[in-house]
């Protein structure tokens, strides 16, 4: 009896020990925690290598021979033209500008229809084109019609849309007579009869057929 009694004091006295430990330990690791300062360390080995610049622009020039870009043959590229090309161009250039502004105008000898086309015939060839331009220096299309008018006493507005609103109508080619304006928004030409005009194109002072010049609609007008 005094045997047991002695084992359960030796038990109770170890079942308090582990208790108070239980009890006290936390706050003994809490105390600890906020009076020990906390270190850091690097873990991994310092390195040398100099980082690549990300803001140098890539000069690789490597393609995969697989690829299929097409080849430069198959481009249009406007050639530049050579010295000698340059000078040819300037020198027709020049020699156009000094046929207008050597050339001598035979006045108008009357203000019949006869007289008009006499009078306009003598820039075939000779006149060049000049956007803008209304004298023997140089025309655009209305430009041409508006002076040749002009000189037998017939003033005409300036653009050809406004000539294809001068004078009488006239109802079709077929009624068209020498000396007429044919005339729309982007062109202007003088009759002469048999399907053709003068008229001033790019090309300089020429004859063409009306329906070379108008491909679309156009106003006829009788002035004469």
């Amino acid at each position: 009896m005094i045997k047991f009694t002695k084992s359960c004091s030796a038990i109770a006295a170890v079942a308090l020990l582990g208790s108070a430990l239980f009890a006290f330990s936390p706050a003994a690791s809490a105390n600890d925690a906020d009076s020990t300062p906390v270190t850091s360390s690097r873990s991994f080995h310092k390195t040398n290598v100099a980082r690549k610049n990300l803001f140098k622009e890539s000069t690789s020039t490597s393609v995969d021979a697989r690829s299929s870009w097409g080849g430069i043959e198959s481009l249009d590229v406007p050639q530049t033209q050579s010295q000698a090309e340059r000078d040819a161009a300037a020198s027709r250039s020049a020699s156009r500008e000094s046929l207008s502004r050597n050339f001598t105008v035979t006045p108008p000898d009357g203000q019949s229809v006869a007289s008009l086309l006499n009078f306009a015939a003598q820039f075939v060839g000779v006149v060049p084109y000049r956007s803008g331009g209304n004298t023997p220096d140089g025309w655009d299309c209305s430009g041409f019609v508006q002076y040749v008018y002009g000189q037998i006493g017939v003033p005409l507005p300036r653009t050809s849309g406004a000539q294809a609103g001068v004078g009488r109508p006239v109802a079709d080619l077929s009624q068209a007579m020498p000396g007429d304006i044919i005339a729309n928004g982007g062109h202007a030409a003088i009759y002469v009869g048999n399907g053709m005009v003068i008229n001033a194109q790019l090309a300089g002072t020429q004859y063409d057929a009306v329906a070379t010049v108008f491909s679309g609609g156009y106003s006829i007008r009788r002035v004469l």
